[in-house]
């Protein structure tokens, strides 16, 4: 059972790994989950510090993968517009069937946001479409980096735990 255990949570690892870029593959999440799995197993000592600060990270990143977009929008001179444009624009992009959806989504959408807000001000719409994939890359870089911590420690306490597993 333990080496089931190990297995699913290394496949969930893998699966956040590629789920911080590809947002139809749950992230951060699927680390969390693949590190509570490692925990589950009778080889391994619970550990509660470490499933809680890593599951109060990544509730806090979850929530700022849909802010981040938005700020960057923001930060870049659009206006609310934008924002909603952003927003409204990252869910087609996760939902339509088309490839990169979710980053054209977001930059489409606070563009078409910002010509719908002033029409003539084609500059300042391409300007804060900018923002909003900057904001994305930026999101999905921090998203990545927490992942590939997680599978630090998944691995570290696999191996120390090594002689128990296997």
């Amino acid at each position: 059972m333990d080496l089931l255990l190990l297995l699913l949570g290394f496949i969930c690892m893998i699966v956040g790994i590629f789920g911080s870029f590809l947002p139809v593959l749950p992230g951060l999440t699927s680390c969390w989950v693949g590190l509570l799995l490692l925990y589950m197993t009778k080889a391994v000592e619970n550990n509660y510090w470490v499933l809680g600060i890593t599951l109060v990270i990544t509730i806090i990143i979850t929530v700022l993968d849909y802010v981040i977009p938005a700020k960057g929008t923001k930060k870049f001179g659009g206006s609310s517009y934008g924002i909603w444009g952003t927003n409204i624009g990252l869910i087609v992009g996760i939902l339509a069937p088309i490839p990169f959806g979710v980053i054209i989504g977001p930059f489409v959408g606070a563009f078409v946001g910002e010509i719908i807000y002033d029409s003539k001000n084609h500059k300042r719409a391409l300007k804060a479409a900018t923002g909003s994939l900057l904001g994305f890359l930026a999101s999905s870089f921090i998203n990545f980096m927490f992942c590939i911590i997680f599978l630090g420690i998944f691995l570290s306490v696999t191996w120390e735990y090594r002689n128990f597993l296997f």
